[in-house]
């Protein structure tokens, strides 16, 4: 583990992604690959990504570096945290052993010199990640410089509620400070979580477990462990969905596909970079529009 990153960890500054993509990836199957494939397909709206390059900014569990590998693109995943940088390694030992067209490395979102480093991409992928960072909005930027001219970029980022918001990031503190309190947000809000899940469950299918049953169709994921995530998830910023259109249309991109919530999770969004934009100028702007996120 890099020193940075554990001085956060130590610190309560830090949830440790990469321990839970590990366990993850312990109920990883065929059936979870094929739902991340097809809803990075649907998402960017292609047939396949053969001979483009795809960028994974914060790589995770690995698990959509491997989906855009199986659509046929050549990949470079990199990971702040480096048990998810053996996670995406690990998935790439399984499924495309030496292959000279996955590349994985650790790297952070907010490091300008290297993503600059790795050149263009024709599909920059950050899902759940650069409310992450510590500063979501040099993130934007940095991954907005990524992409190509008339490239995609696919981005997921937590949705402000506002005052509600504020309450998670104080669960996200609580969870981050110590193992007692971990154990005590655990206790208090899975069963929450899984209650819920089994009334809407009961209500909408008559089968309080169907939704358990169903999570996986949701991009491949798993509930108990996107619920961890959630709750454990520091650093932690928020944007309303039309500040980040707005920054991005500034920043020369047009919104292909948008998808909203209206509650906790992510607002999903894919632009498309338009010929001579603004997104190497973009660090300020992204900073003034998203003022106030935190």
């Amino acid at each position: 583990m890099s020193n940075e990153h554990l001085q956060d960890v130590k610190q309560g500054k830090r949830f440790q992604f990469g321990s839970n993509w590990r366990s993850f990836l312990r109920t990883l199957d065929e059936d979870r690959v094929r739902e991340a494939v097809e809803s990075l397909r649907q998402m960017l709206g292609v047939d396949d990504l053969s001979g483009m390059r795809f960028l994974d900014i914060g790589s995770g569990s690995g698990l959509f570096s491997l989906a855009a590998r199986r659509l046929g693109a050549r990949v470079h995943s990199f990971d702040f945290d480096p048990e998810s940088v053996a996670c995406a390694m690990e998935l790439r030992r399984r499924y495309f052993t030496d292959d000279p067209a996955w590349s994985v490395e650790e790297g952070s979102a907010l490091d300008e010199a290297y993503l600059a480093s790795l050149g263009k991409f024709d599909v920059v992928y950050s899902w759940g990640v650069l409310h992450h960072t510590g500063d979501l909005a040099k993130g934007l930027s940095n991954a907005m410089r990524a992409v190509a001219e008339g490239g995609l970029l696919f981005i997921a980022l937590y949705n402000d509620q506002e005052e509600l918001s504020r309450f998670w990031l104080a669960v996200k503190r609580t969870y981050c400070s110590g193992p007692v309190a971990r154990a005590v947000v655990l206790s208090s809000f899975v069963p929450w979580f899984a209650l819920q899940s089994m009334a809407v469950g009961l209500v909408r299918h008559g089968r309080p477990l169907q939704r358990f049953v169903d999570y996986w169709k949701r991009r491949g994921m798993s509930p108990v462990h996107d619920w961890v995530d959630w709750l454990g998830g520091l650093p932690f910023e928020v944007a309303k969905p039309g500040d980040v259109v707005e920054l991005h249309r500034r920043a020369g991109f047009e919104l292909v596909r948008i998808k909203t919530t209206n509650r906790l999770g992510c607002n999903e969004f894919v632009f498309r970079r338009a010929a001579h934009s603004d997104a190497e100028r973009a660090t300020p702007t992204a900073r003034h529009d998203l003022e106030g996120a935190r």
